[in-house]
């Protein structure tokens, strides 16, 4: 029998829900087949199945939310001891004598004897030579190490105190209910000054329990929405947020796409505005890299990044996602628009990778694309700034003491203001619109 785990499939990826099941108990599944579909707080993700068998029992139903390490499926393989990890099996009982303990018995051939297994290395630290030894299975010592464990701190039931696979399970929800608690604390707890005379954050009101007289419906908010509400507090509650506004003219940027239109669709390329608009962004942020960097609130330094990935916020029927166009100031505009079209098409039907969702430097997001003209966006943390692009219109403005149309694109700049200030905002503007207002400035970069 082998027991089919909850793998890690990505950084920070830590549960999911079980969305649906490809078999059913008694089928026979190859290595490799996909066995289950899981929903994550960034991807849907396929996880196939390692081994070949019959799928004995599912340990799982179509909703419940699964975590990393906990057994899904039961796959009969014919082989009757375990394959993921060799079962223990009850030990025999034998008088433990002054100075011997008990030995832990497993499937296959096994000298008995009175030492100790010595610790693992999981979680070693300078303090270790003083921690006490364990006695413990190899296959708790390889869980413990899985799931990021210090064994020495697991209080053993097991016969003689001996860990057990139960016990490492229970320790690490302990220890992530501790973790949340933590989270919890730091968020709404005060924020206590460094020095003498500086701000402290005060601890927000208790919400209030909400209340209603009339007819009402709860609906349940997939994991994606729950990871943008929290990603949503995080950035309001950590980043001050400020915000620029303008009216770019781009009437030569509008009639360039329409004579290149033509050219970019035999190349297979749907050209809109966003490739030029990212890649003007990509020039930009390599003459203001403050624009391209991170606050260490901790240390309290600026880590300036020396890569430009450009993250595009992609609308999707369970939420925002954020897809990263990769080293952007490296690629052209016909290349940029393939990646987005790409990028947006793999967003919206979850099959996106997590490597394409991660590593952004800046966001730009388009509200303009569903007629929207002005918003204040929220910056993405760890970022220092996001770009709001609104709908072009036509519109009469002065120019030359004459009043003409022009097609004009309302920006929104919103900026960490703990290391970008109003003036820096507004010299990024003035660069991004003299780039968009002629674009042939921005195919000879």
């Amino acid at each position: 029998m082998f027991e089919f785990k909850f793998a890690d499939i990505g950084e920070g990826i830590h549960e999911g829900k079980l969305l649906k099941w490809f078999f059913e108990e008694g089928d026979e599944v190859k290595d490799g087949d996909n066995l289950f579909l899981v929903e994550t707080d960034k991807v849907n993700a396929e996880i196939p199945s390692p081994i070949t068998g019959k799928l004995s029992k599912k340990m799982a139903s179509v909703g419940d939310v699964i975590e990393v390490g906990q057994v899904i499926a039961i796959i009969d393989d014919g082989n009757e001891a375990d394959d993921s990890e060799q079962k223990a099996v009850e030990p025999k009982k034998e008088a433990v004598g002054e100075g011997e303990e008990e030995t832990a018995g497993v499937v296959g051939q096994i000298e008995v004897s009175s030492e100790v297994i010595e610790s693992s290395h999981e979680m070693k630290g300078k303090n270790d030579i003083n921690k006490k030894k364990v006695l413990a299975t190899p296959v708790a010592r390889k869980l413990a190490k899985d799931l990021g464990i210090d064994i020495t701190t697991v209080e053993g039931t097991g016969a003689v105190g001996r860990v057990m696979k139960e016990d490492i399970y229970k320790a690490k929800e302990a220890l992530d209910t501790r973790a949340n608690n933590k989270d919890v604390e730091a968020q709404e707890g005060e924020m206590k000054a460094k020095d003498e005379g500086e701000a402290t954050y005060i601890s927000p009101i208790k919400v209030p329990e909400m209340k209603f007289e009339g007819e009402v419906e709860r609906v349940s908010i997939s994991m994606l929405r729950k990871t943008v509400a929290k990603n949503m507090v995080l950035s309001k509650s950590l980043i001050p947020h400020a915000a620029t506004m303008n009216d770019f003219d781009v009437t030569k940027l509008v009639q360039f796409r329409m004579e290149q239109k033509e050219l970019a669709e035999k190349a297979g390329v749907h050209l809109t505005f966003m490739p030029f608009i990212i890649k003007a962004v990509a020039i930009a942020l390599k003459e203001f890299p403050v624009f391209n960097a991170s606050y260490d609130h901790e240390k309290e330094e600026v880590i300036l990044k020396k890569f430009y990935n450009i993250g595009m916020a992609v609308d999707t029927p369970d939420g925002l996602m954020v897809p990263v166009i990769k080293d952007a100031d490296q690629k052209g505009i016909f290349q940029i628009a393939r990646t987005m079209e790409e990028l947006k098409l793999e967003t919206r039907n979850r099959s996106v990778s997590l490597e394409k969702l991660q590593n952004g430097t800046f966001t730009i997001t388009n509200y303009g694309a569903i007629g929207g003209k002005y918003g204040v966006p929220v910056i993405k943390y760890p970022e220092t700034a996001i770009l709001g692009v609104g709908a072009i219109e036509k519109r009469p403005i002065v120019e030359d003491n004459q009043i003409v149309i022009k097609d004009m694109m309302p920006i929104t700049l919103c900026i960490d203001h703990r290391v970008i200030d109003g003036g820096d905002a507004g010299r990024f503007l003035m660069r991004l619109e003299e780039l968009l207002k002629d674009p042939m400035l921005v195919l000879l970069n």
